[in-house]
């Protein structure tokens, strides 16, 4: 790689990791100039937005959003305009192009076999371990708001036992239960997704992979936790509960949308959480697995006396109790629900350490 690039009144040096322009300084971020090097260097050939996305942002997963606020900035610095481009032109829903006549040089201290530039790597790591402790928080919260808002639907359902005050303190717990459980399995799966953020290569292979493991990890100590909860809650535990088999399928679902979504816009990685995880929910216990109307189920056919009427919730589906259809429909809304606020969590948490990306308008 030539030591130096000019274009215009300005003088771009990678090696030193400056840009100047009439002998001046221009401020630019660590990222920002990684890409307009990488810009100069394809003159006059389209760069195009996965590729820019892949190459800057090493280790790290952005949005479309904070490529956007890059070349923004960019102009800023160059003077350019988007709409009467000098130096960046855009080339819609493909990247963009440096348009500037660039001359390449050699300077005299120049070295002829230097090494090419490459991004410093310690910078990259605390900005990896920064995106792995973001998702985990951001699964916190989606997984919390879905567990929440699950559990206040089966209680207004009418799957606790209606009754003086039974019906309220049955809201309530079962509310609490979701909550919390959501929450834990949340964090787990975003702390798995996060991790991707280590990988130099293939990192939506490893957010499905991560999202996998973490699901599978928490779903197995949810079992066991869930199984003292119920046995609290109702005086007894059912023999079978959701476990490790279906949270790695909701996991890797999660993963999957972080990735397909990472570059569009908030109502897409919504759509698109719900309907992957819907379809791993539903999928989950057509293979015989159990989310958690499904173990409602199993306590309520186990203990009679527990506190449960799962029947009208059976009704709603055509079914005289809660059969197969009904686990097979709400296992889908449960994994929707769960997909579709963590997709949307992690995937606003994404923009957020987007190099201070604007958010998306939906």
């Amino acid at each position: 790689m030539p030591s130096l690039y000019s274009f215009g009144p300005f003088v771009l040096e990678p090696a030193n990791r400056r840009l100047s322009a009439n002998g001046r300084p221009v401020e630019l971020s660590g990222r920002y100039l990684d890409a307009l090097v990488l810009l100069v260097v394809e003159e006059g050939r389209l760069v195009t937005k996965a590729r820019l996305l892949d190459e800057v942002w090493k280790g790290v997963p952005v949005t479309e959003e904070a490529l956007t606020q890059c070349v923004r900035s960019l102009r800023k610095a160059l003077g350019d305009e988007a709409g009467r481009p000098r130096f960046i032109e855009t080339v819609p829903r493909h990247g963009y192009r440096f348009i500037a006549s660039v001359t390449a040089a050699e300077t005299a201290e120049a070295n002829s076999d230097a090494a090419p530039f490459e991004p410093r790597p310690r910078r990259d790591r605390r900005q990896a371990l920064s995106h792995f402790l973001g998702m985990g928080r951001a699964g916190l919260i989606g997984g919390g708001a879905a567990g929440l808002v699950g559990g206040l639907a089966y209680g207004f359902a009418g799957v606790a036992e209606s009754g003086a005050g039974g019906a309220l303190s049955g809201l309530v717990v079962l509310a609490a239960l979701t909550a919390v459980i959501g929450m834990i399995g949340g964090s787990s799966v975003g702390f798995g997704v996060g991790a991707a953020a280590f990988a130099s290569r293939n990192r939506g292979a490893w957010q499905a992979l991560g999202g996998a493991c973490g699901g599978m990890l928490i779903g197995g100590l949810v079992r066991l936790a869930g199984l003292d909860a119920f046995a609290l809650l109702f005086g007894s535990a059912p023999r079978t509960m959701t476990g490790a088999g279906e949270g790695m399928a909701l996991g890797a679902a999660i993963g999957v949308g972080v990735w397909i979504t990472r570059a569009r816009r908030r109502r897409t990685a919504l759509t698109f959480g719900a309907l992957l995880t819907a379809a791993a929910g539903a999928g989950a216990t057509l293979l015989g697995g159990r989310l958690m109307g499904g173990s409602l189920a199993a306590l309520e056919a186990q203990f009679p006396s527990a506190r449960l009427e799962l029947g009208r919730l059976g009704a709603l589906f055509g079914e005289p109790t809660f059969g197969a259809i009904s686990q097979a429909v709400t296992a889908g809304l449960e994994g929707g629900l769960f997909g579709a606020a963590m997709v949307l969590a992690l995937h606003i948490e994404q923009q957020q350490q987007g190099l201070g990306a604007p958010p998306d308008r939906p």
